[in-house]
């Protein structure tokens, strides 16, 4: 056997390709918006074997994981690393933090085909977020050195005021610069939501209330995010998301052929696609 032929099939295998990578895990909604635009909270995710990780959507330095002094695994959501599925290149840090003393830092190259997160988190477990106004919560109670404060400050500034809906899911007011926005992360199918969005913006039920209007969506780990700009704070966004939510429902109850306006409207959302970080 040639030496060509002795090798094949020899290389490490890569986890094949997941788009909706979050999907079955708490809150999936959640875990895209702390993974993709979100930029200072937490929250804490029980696994099977009853132990716990803190998911934070940045860790100092971008890093993937740290054991923290206590024992407590903190993973981090935004790295720049992708294997296919992020779901195992997560599930992968929590398996080598588990390894490492207190206090070391999660280093992560390609994981290979693995257990996933869904493997891993515990079928009854929260995913409770808190949203923090900058990193201050890296190094709570520590006693802080020059060059933290300096990284710390420096990391706040990059912080832009973010604010989670509590009375609905996933959604995420911003302000950035003189500008105000919603993310709101969405379950449903994505050409099911389409056609919904569509018919509640021909007949202009597609605003959170009249000093808002919806500008485009993104795609994200398989889902749609819409994206509204308003002059409202998040708090007085809040009726506005609940009164919406149910016209969506009932938009997405409606499974009669759209009308020709409802087309147009839907082409017009389906062009407006948007990257808003």
């Amino acid at each position: 056997m040639g030496k060509k032929s002795r090798r094949k099939g020899q290389g490490k295998q890569r986890m094949p390709f997941v788009a909706r990578t979050f999907e079955g895990l708490p809150s999936e909604g959640d875990w895209i918006a702390l993974r993709e635009f979100v930029p200072s909270a937490d929250a804490v995710v029980t696994l099977q074997d009853g132990s716990s990780v803190r998911v934070c959507s940045l860790l100092p330095g971008g890093g993937a994981g740290i054991v923290r002094p206590d024992g407590e695994i903190w993973l981090g959501l935004q790295v720049p690393h992708n294997f296919g599925d992020v779901s195992r290149d997560l599930a992968h840090v929590v398996e080598v933090a588990r390894t490492l003393e207190p206090g070391t830092p999660v280093t992560i190259g390609d994981p290979g085909v693995g257990a996933r997160l869904q493997d891993l988190v515990a079928a009854d477990s929260t995913f409770d977020v808190t949203v923090h106004e900058g990193f201050d919560y890296w190094i709570l109670g520590e006693e802080r050195s020059d060059a933290m404060q300096a990284a710390l400050d420096q990391a706040n500034e990059t912080a832009a005021p973010t604010v989670r809906l509590a009375q609905v899911d996933a959604a995420y007011w911003t302000e950035m610069g003189s500008h105000r926005y919603l993310r709101w992360v969405q379950p449903h199918p994505e050409e099911k939501l389409l056609d919904a969005l569509a018919r509640l913006q021909a007949v202009q039920a597609d605003r959170l209330g009249d000093d808002t209007r919806l500008i485009g969506s993104f795609r994200a780990h398989g889902l749609l995010v819409p994206v509204w700009e308003t002059e409202l704070d998040a708090e007085a966004l809040e009726p506005e998301a609940v009164a919406f939510a149910d016209r969506l429902a009932e938009a997405l109850a409606d499974d009669s052929e759209l009308t020709a306006d409802q087309r147009r409207a839907r082409q017009s959302i389906l062009h407006r696609q948007l990257t808003i970080r």
